[in-house]
């Protein structure tokens, strides 16, 4: 059996931002990134994932881009870039690129064309339209609220951004764009990257006409419209005939709102379009139609039950999961539905919730500091915020929709993009031993006992639990290939299934109480090998607070 190199791989996020700065300007740079390559070794992790390092005015912290061939000066030069390209790789470590194409920054050279007249060889780059009766020329909101359309005075149109205004979205209808894209693609490529993260991949086909959108809140929603568009496979397949089947190359495509039906037909290898996709149901479990993602509903087991068990089995034999918790626009797992509210249960909930990940099927991710157990940060201010989409859904849900400064506060301590983008702690010293100088974002305070130092030559440290997880992968080829069986579906506190792969089966076992379970019903889930306890020793009838362990057997 072939098994294409990424299916065996485990991929690490780095948020080059956030991650080490080694010029003390308070920016993560990509010399700080190769002065850890060895923590990222160690930890097992084959592949770096890093977001944007173009050249940006970062209005969106790098996905805006105002040029897709140079490195944003913050991080470095060039130079820097192929010396990290030619580290990783000689430690075994691919690097995979992010690609932002659905649009580019208003400051890009594309666009600086595009808005000075309507003749203009780029105005077709982009989605320039007039007004309507005085109006908007359709109802559709931002994803990062307010309307979607901007309008400019060289020409009295508007252009569409489906993000920032200063994110203008890319006219995909138009063959010039998707050569160029092709092009800034195999420019990376050439260089020996080896793949790509495409960002909200499936918004780059919208449907004809822009129609407006249901109305839900103060805008009409365009996801129907721009999501899962009709053209949208036909351009995956040309981007793989054109670009990715030249080269051995991972591709990951971000696809807010797919279903299990999307992502087979984006990742069926018989259809040449990705590797993989990242799904976001189960990171929407805990939304409501209200306020979105910044409700607070808690995050059901049941449902998440359901939904990762649905996602295994009905992509087994067709397509392939990519398994996440945690990335740069997600708030720390650990905080959202584990529990950090002490040391002891951080530790012991942050190891179940890597275990029950990582032994299901599909190549898992891990973001930065998820392996040391990182946590939220609950700023005391807005003015210590750097997100615009936090800062732009305060304005809007404070002055437009009636939430007090102490009820939104407290969404954004549990929802906010910038729980996860507080710089790396490596020690407990002076700003986590992230930066000599002022950090662009603060520092969580618990870097003092959540640290990478602390932790790496603890044996029972999240860390080494982590390695543990990522070495079972890499030796035991059931987890690659085996199907998935949902156990207990109806037990409100545990998480369990199994894998079955030729004569073996692989039993996982997840708490996701505080307290300590007697249950009997485990007791025949209990057999064969012990491969990983998250604690010192087993009960067979007892389960420790968030405690996870896996089983090896001869079927």
């Amino acid at each position: 059996m072939h098994t294409p190199w990424w299916k065996k791989s485990v991929i690490y996020q780095v948020y080059p931002r956030s991650f080490c700065d080694t010029n003390g300007d308070g920016v993560g740079d990509l010399q700080g990134i190769i002065r850890h390559l060895d923590h990222i070794e160690k930890l097992g992790a084959d592949v770096i994932w890093l977001n944007p390092i173009y050249t940006s005015p970062n209005d969106d912290n790098g996905y805006d881009i105002s040029d897709y061939r140079a490195i944003m000066p913050e991080f470095g030069t060039m130079a820097d870039f192929d010396m990290l390209l030619n580290e990783a790789h000689k430690r075994g470590i691919r690097i995979v690129m992010d690609l932002v194409v659905n649009h580019t920054s208003d400051e890009h050279a594309w666009f600086i064309e595009s808005r000075k007249s309507k003749d203009n060889p780029y105005r077709d780059y982009y989605i320039w339209r007039e007004g309507k009766d005085g109006n908007l020329p359709n109802n559709w909101g931002s994803a990062f609220a307010g309307p979607a359309w901007e309008k400019t005075e060289e020409t009295g149109e508007y252009y569409l951004h489906l993000f920032s205004r200063k994110q203008v979205d890319l006219n995909w209808e138009n063959p010039a764009v998707r050569a160029e894209v092709y092009d800034l693609m195999r420019f990376w490529l050439d260089k020996g990257v080896d793949g790509f993260r495409m960002d909200v991949i499936n918004y780059i086909s919208k449907a004809p006409g822009l129609p407006d959108g249901p109305v839900n809140g103060l805008y009409g929603d365009f996801v129907p419209h721009s999501v899962n568009g009709p053209r949208i496979h036909e351009y995956m397949q040309e981007m793989n005939r054109e670009v990715l089947s030249h080269y051995d190359v991972m591709s990951v495509g971000e696809t807010p709102s797919v279903s299990v039906e999307d992502a087979q037909d984006f990742s069926d290898p018989e259809r040449h379009e990705l590797n993989m996709v990242f799904q976001f149901e189960h990171m929407g479990l805990d939304e409501d139609e209200v306020y979105g993602k910044w409700s607070t509903r808690p995050l059901p087991l049941p449902a998440l039950k359901e939904n990762l068990s649905r996602w295994q089995t009905a992509l087994h034999g067709k397509a392939w999961n990519s398994l996440y918790w945690n990335n740069h626009d997600q708030p720390r797992i650990v905080s959202r539905i584990g529990n950090d509210a002490t040391d002891a249960m951080r530790i012991a909930s942050a190891k179940m919730l890597g275990t029950l990940l990582h032994m299901m099927q599909g190549t898992p991710y891990i973001y930065q500091g998820e392996e040391l157990g990182m946590t939220n940060m609950h700023f005391p201010s807005i003015d210590d915020y750097r997100d615009i989409d936090t800062l732009n859904a305060y304005r809007e849900m404070t002055a437009q929709r009636g939430l007090s400064h102490e009820d939104m506060m407290a969404r954004i301590h549990r929802h906010s993009r910038d729980n996860a983008r507080t710089p790396m702690q490596w020690t407990d010293g002076v700003n986590a031993g992230f930066t000599t100088g002022t950090p662009w974002l603060g520092v969580n305070p618990n870097h003092a006992s959540i640290n990478a130092a602390a932790q790496v030559d603890d044996p029972g440290s999240v860390f080494n639990h982590y390695r543990q997880l990522i070495r079972l992968r890499k030796e035991h080829d059931i987890i690659t290939h085996g199907d998935y069986t949902l156990l207990l579906p109806d037990h409100p506190s545990i998480f369990a299934y199994e894998r079955r792969w030729q004569d073996q089966v692989l039993t996982v076992i997840c708490s996701f109480s505080n307290d300590v379970l007697h249950e009997p019903a485990i007791a025949p889930l209990c057999k064969g090998k012990l491969l990983l306890c998250s604690y010192p020793a087993a009960d067979d009838c007892r389960l420790q607070p968030w405690e996870a362990r896996v089983y090896l057997c001869a079927n």
